[in-house]
């Protein structure tokens, strides 16, 4: 490399260094789940994405109630969604964190429309679980911090992940099917 064309700042050399390792991981997952690479298998783990979700959400929701037992149903919704999310992100080849300079101009606006939801999403859902943590702490001081802290806690997270999955979701729902070289 030439000095002019040396990444100079920290920041330059985080870009550089980020496409690398972009660059390499997206060798080693482009041939992984082939038989997932479809439309209609990427849709089916959106939408199990999407249930684990919404069961951890529900989970939040009925241990704010005070069912103990339900807090089981975090555990399972994690087994759900910690391999669903996985393959999810590698059927979809980790387009939604790629660095800007590896994508071409639509997959970039692509890329940031999915982003933009992903942002209003979390700003949307999480609303609703701190107001809760907030209310709940203020107008029941006495409440235990299952009902509270617990019951919050796991609604947070559950609605900060869907915000945060958004645009993986997106991309891979919205994704056409890669045709197949002669």
């Amino acid at each position: 490399m030439t000095a002019a064309t040396e990444p100079t700042t920290l920041l330059d050399r985080y870009r550089a260094r980020r496409v690398r390792r972009w660059l390499i991981r997206e060798k080693q997952i482009a041939g992984m789940l082939p038989g997932w690479r479809t439309t209609p298998r990427r849709r089916a783990l959106v939408v199990l994405v999407i249930v684990a979700l919404t069961v951890l959400f529900i989970t939040g929701l009925l241990c704010a109630f005070g069912l103990v037992w339900a807090a089981l149903f975090a555990g399972l919704s994690a087994l759900v969604f910690v391999p669903s999310w996985t393959m999810l992100r590698i059927v979809s080849q980790v387009q939604d964190n790629a660095p800007a300079e590896t994508l071409d101009e639509l997959e970039f606006a692509q890329r940031e429309t999915a982003r933009s939801f992903g942002l209003t999403v979390t700003q949307s859902l999480t609303v609703l679980p701190m107001m809760y943590l907030i209310w709940s702490g203020a107008l029941f001081p006495e409440a235990d911090a299952f009902r509270t802290a617990y019951a919050g806690g796991v609604m947070v997270l559950a609605t900060v992940l869907a915000g945060g999955c958004a645009p993986a979701m997106v991309l891979a729902w919205n994704r056409s099917d890669v045709e197949p070289e002669n």
